[in-house]
């Protein structure tokens, strides 16, 4: 399980796109705290304060004490937090209040472990087809990856979700377990096409090169030959030369 980190945040009264940016340029953004059976909560954290905090671990998976300001402390989980694609301004933040006695459903990352040795011995490709899945289990079981060993993967050979190792005392598996999490195919045959043309590639040169010399040496050789006979200018002052 995370650490339970504090947050400090406080009630936000006023929502709307541009009371929201009116909060980001004072260093704040807007964050919402729900849970099942409860209002949701609007409230307003100090970016910088959250960010320190988490000490540049921000994920889904993190479980803190929520303080807003004149309530009790809560416990909840960081749901997700949008950023600004360019600056990485901390933008929202959903907070998911959470008993620690009741089961909850998350998604939780899967992480590969290895590598394939149909990649590195057999050329094959490394498909990651499902990159996290659905458990239910307590706020203390949470965890921040589950790691899938592929060392032993071939060609062909795939992964599902079924087959992912957990403990059945502590996570129920809601994704399916036939779905494909990761699988090695063969190369692709444009790939495969380009790879015999690269090996083929010195051997037409070669050729081409030695065909060129060929030419070269015919013309050459017609070159002498032509320079060898004589022209018919030539030939007509030796033909009045034996007349005399």
């Amino acid at each position: 399980m995370a650490k339970a980190i504090k947050i400090v945040a406080e009630a936000r009264a006023s929502a709307g796109s541009s009371v929201s940016r009116r909060l980001r340029r004072t260093g704040q953004f807007p964050g919402i705290v729900y849970g099942i059976g409860k209002t949701p909560c609007p409230v307003q954290v100090n970016q910088k304060s959250f960010l320190t905090a988490l000490g540049g671990h921000i994920n889904e998976h993190v479980i803190l004490d929520l303080e807003i300001a004149g309530q009790d402390v809560r416990k909840v989980l960081l749901q997700d937090v949008q950023h600004h694609p360019i600056t990485d301004q901390v933008l929202h933040a959903d907070f998911h209040e959470i008993s620690m006695t009741e089961k909850l459903r998350i998604e939780i990352p899967v992480h590969l472990v290895g590598d394939p040795v149909g990649v590195t011995q057999h050329g094959g490709v490394l498909e990651f087809l499902l990159r996290e899945v659905t458990v239910e289990c307590l706020p203390t079981d949470i965890v921040e990856s589950f790691a899938v060993d592929v060392t032993a993967l071939n060609i062909g050979a795939k992964l599902s979700a079924g087959d992912i190792q957990l403990d059945p005392a502590k996570y129920t598996l809601v994704t399916a377990k036939d779905i494909a999490v990761v699988a090695v195919s063969a190369p692709r045959e444009e790939e495969a096409k380009a790879v015999e043309t690269a090996a083929a590639e010195p051997e037409v040169l070669k050729e081409k090169k030695e065909e060129g010399e060929g030419e070269a040496a015919s013309k050459d050789g017609k070159s002498a030959g032509k320079e060898a006979k004589p022209s018919a200018k030539d030939a007509k002052p030796a033909a009045k030369d034996a007349k005399k």
